[in-house]
């Protein structure tokens, strides 16, 4: 994106990183939703077991490695999948809202 008449092009159209969310439906918006609340859930549950890791090798104590599952992953994965839901569910619906005064 090389001008500003870019961006606003982007912003308008409902594109981020030059994928163009808004012309997903809303089967493919429900998708996308819950893959980046998983992708959420496994990055962090992944950086969580490697930072109890180090703990465990700098303290010599044996941390349970389910409470990463529970207390970090899970409620990552949960509120990131919500946020993502809610966003594509918005692009779908101002893109059904402009198809409706097209006609």
């Amino acid at each position: 994106m090389a001008t500003a008449n870019d961006v606003e092009r982007a912003r308008r159209d409902g594109q981020l990183f030059g994928i163009p969310l808004g012309d997903l439906g809303w089967f493919q918006s429900l998708i996308m939703g819950v893959a980046t609340g998983m992708a959420a859930f496994f990055l962090t549950t992944f950086v969580s077991i490697m930072v109890l890791l180090v703990y465990m090798m700098a303290t010599g104590k044996h941390p349970d490695f389910a409470e990463t599952y529970r207390l970090a992953g899970f409620p990552v994965g949960v509120v990131v999948m919500a946020l993502a839901l809610i966003f594509l569910g918005v692009q779908w619906a101002r893109r059904m809202k402009r198809k409706t005064r097209r006609t």
